[in-house]
């Protein structure tokens, strides 16, 4: 089975400091890599992650607050020092375009690469991206402009060949491909295997979610519905609710009763406000209602399974 995975370069804070990393993450799966958000610094997380520049071919932003796109120049002049030549993608709100293209034009005059900028409606779900394996669709929230999440889905993959019958049959190697497809085998006395008998199911599709800036929206859990990993935004202890609706983030409890709602098989928080020295409490009021609660911090790695 190929790696699925999501590794948080910085786990974001409403305020960043010292503690925490602008909101970066960055989702392997099998050799690409995604980046999810770019915050400040977010190329030099990269290098101490030990993720490949040359697997990384796009990025998605979820909406234009500095702490989730301000790293973005940072990166693609780090492309360029690195003598990049393929194209490098940017799914970003609309406004983007607008903003970026001065600064490319004047500080990464001359690249070696181009760079794409592919505009979405924050407003509805979309896919914006999808290759053979995997598709990603944007997530409608709720902040103090336009911001989506983003779901990466894997596509369901084909059976796998029961090499026991397939070495009792004498099935050569170049029918395999076929069989996977829905193919039968006829053997030289003229029995014919069907299908079934010569696969096992695929392993299920993965998932995972990623929902940061956001007010609490309950209606999301049938879009998020069995998701495999769920990264959702803390901003807040339960206590601090009324601030947490004021700037449209949400509070752990919400976190995890999303979770909870949409069936997911674990919940990653993140996003911690600046007023809470450690995130023990935050984690305990997510786990008291949703127990497959981990901490984001940067450097985490987690399966996505």
């Amino acid at each position: 089975m190929e790696r699925f995975e999501l590794h948080i370069l910085g786990c974001g804070s409403a305020l960043p400091t010292m503690r925490h990393n602008p909101t970066a993450q960055v989702v392997a799966r099998g050799d690409k890599l995604f980046m999810v958000d770019c915050g400040e610094g977010s190329q030099l997380q990269m290098r101490r992650s030990r993720l490949s520049f040359a697997r990384l071919h796009h990025v998605f932003i979820s909406h234009l607050h500095g702490d989730h796109c301000f790293g973005l120049m940072g990166l693609i002049s780090t492309l360029s020092l690195l003598g990049r030549t393929g194209t490098f993608h940017i799914h970003a709100p609309a406004e983007l375009e607008g903003l970026l293209r001065p600064w490319l034009n004047f500080f990464c005059k001359g690249a070696s690469f181009q760079v794409e900028i592919h505009a979405f409606d924050t407003r509805r779900s979309s896919v914006v991206y999808e290759d053979r394996t995997m598709s990603v669709a944007t997530i409608p929230l709720r902040h103090r402009m336009p911001c989506c999440g983003f779901l990466f889905r894997e596509k369901p993959g084909l059976p796998h060949i029961r090499r026991d019958m397939v070495d009792y049959l004498g099935i050569p190697n170049y029918a395999l491909r076929g069989i996977k497809e829905g193919n039968g085998w006829t053997t030289a006395e003229g029995q014919v295997i069907p299908h079934e008998r010569l696969v096992t199911p695929a392993a299920p599709p993965r998932s995972y979610a990623y929902c940061s800036d956001t007010a609490y929206l309950p209606g999301n859990a049938v879009l998020l519905e069995g998701v495999n990993l769920l990264f959702h935004e803390a901003t807040f202890q339960q206590s601090e609710a009324a601030r947490a609706e004021e700037t449209l983030h949400s509070t752990a409890a919400q976190a995890a009763t999303l979770a909870r709602n949409c069936h997911a098989k674990k919940l990653v928080i993140g996003h911690y406000s600046a007023r809470y020295d450690d995130e023990k409490g935050l984690l305990e009021e997510a786990r008291a209602i949703f127990p497959e609660t981990v901490p984001a911090y940067e450097g985490l790695c987690v399966p996505i399974e």
